[in-house]
């Protein structure tokens, strides 16, 4: 019997209040099952991933949506039995599915879910609900058949899993939840006692990829922005969310402010819907200053300032995520392209992988080698526990470990 092709179960959050199936062929096509619990499922996930929408940040809905979709999909195309009778065994037998998809249900890039054609939303055909990561710097072929997932992926699936049967046993939906139970047992969760390779540039590369960026804001104006984004992202240890522009907050030039000190902070909408104040050193206000000259503004912000912090070339407002870390692999690409010519591919190969995110780990772990008070390291990051900053930044025992061992002899 041939495997089912999966459709996309839901849009964005943004459509999601408001879908009407009429609208969403394929969707409606699954759902017209003479079997009416799938209608019932899927509108149980819709008031939950309306409860993470709203409650949530939009990353988060993202994810769950995602998690959701594929449980989804596995119950009603493969299953074919209604989630709210699902017992401890039927949730282990999801984590073998997961474990090894069908190659139909696996796909190579982050598309689309759905296309408009005809004023309807019709599956994108090159969407899948699982996808295959392929590292950056890759050159060898994609075969979906080495498909596995990682850890990190099915902690995360059973994570929203487990969250989407906590409200369905909330609303008492479902009398009892299976995948805590099922955790477990599943064979693929592995305790994690590994030494952690904290993803970041060494300070010779950091230096490097600093000076590539001047030299590009030297040449072309355009590339002021994107000398100011890296600079701020390692120095203020920023996730590239931080700087975004989104629904609920907007960073402004305001947010930059001084206290009765002279001391310079910078206010952040986090992770957790939470508002932090991260310190603003005096190295990094000649980076501010150059760029708000650039923009037409007074050297330094002043209260009440509206300007976004990062602002697009074209349109009015602040810039996505996405547009941003466009702007930071472009400086990579340079940076790449430069210190491949100059020292060889190996020498560079950390700018063919690097993400925004590494500058935020090279910062911080260049702060706390410096010598800085993990406490106050761990405060401008915006972790709640101090013990996450010790567990990502400090591997002191790892490294004695490391140089100890090294003497050993064949």
């Amino acid at each position: 019997m041939a495997i089912p092709k999966p459709v996309p179960l839901y849009p964005t959050y943004k459509d999601l209040k408001d879908v009407r199936l009429e609208e969403f062929p394929d969707l409606a096509a699954v759902l017209a099952d003479t079997d009416q619990w799938k209608s019932k499922a899927w509108l149980w996930g819709q008031e939950f991933l309306s409860y993470i929408g709203r409650n949530k940040s939009e990353h988060t809905y993202t994810r769950f949506r995602s998690e959701v979709e594929k449980f989804l999909l596995w119950a009603f195309l493969i299953k074919g039995k209604p989630i709210d009778q699902y017992r401890k065994a039927d949730i282990l037998e999801y984590a073998d599915f997961c474990w090894r998809p069908p190659l139909t249900w696996i796909c190579l890039s982050n598309v689309e879910k759905f296309l408009i054609k005809g004023g309807l939303y019709t599956s994108n055909t090159e969407w899948a609900p699982f996808r295959l990561m392929i590292a950056k710097g890759d050159i060898s072929k994609p075969d979906k058949k080495k498909y596995r997932p990682s850890q990190e992926t099915l902690q995360a699936t059973f994570t929203a899993v487990n969250a989407f049967y906590k409200h369905l046993t909330d609303e008492e939906y479902c009398y009892g939840n299976p995948v805590q139970l099922a955790k477990k047992d599943c064979r693929y969760l592995i305790k994690d006692a590994q030494v952690k390779d904290v993803k970041r540039l060494t300070e010779d590369q950091w230096n490097f990829l600093l000076e590539v960026a001047h030299t590009m804001a030297d040449d072309d104006s355009r590339y002021e922005r994107s000398l100011f984004l890296i600079a701020s992202l390692k120095t203020l240890f920023l996730r590239i969310s931080e700087y975004s522009d989104r629904a609920e907050w907007s960073p402004t030039m305001s947010h930059f402010w001084k206290d009765n000190d002279n001391n310079w902070w910078l206010k952040i909408y986090g992770k957790g819907r939470k508002v932090r104040d991260i310190t603003v050193p005096p190295s990094f206000l000649s980076y501010l200053t150059r760029y708000r000259l650039y923009r037409g503004l007074n050297k330094l912000p002043v209260p009440g300032e509206n300007h976004p912090i990062i602002e697009k070339l074209r349109g009015r407002g602040g810039m996505t995520a996405r547009q941003l870390s466009r702007l930071v692999q472009e400086v990579f690409d340079q940076a790449y392209d430069q210190m491949k010519a100059r020292y060889g591919d190996d020498n560079a190969s950390n700018f063919k992988e690097a993400t925004s995110h590494w500058l935020r780990h090279t910062g911080a772990s260049l702060e706390i080698e410096r010598g800085r008070s993990l406490k106050d390291v761990s405060e401008d990051l915006g972790h709640a526990s101090m013990s996450t900053t010790d567990t990502v930044y400090v591997q002191t025992d790892d490294k004695k470990r490391a140089a100890s061992g090294s003497d050993r002899k064949v």
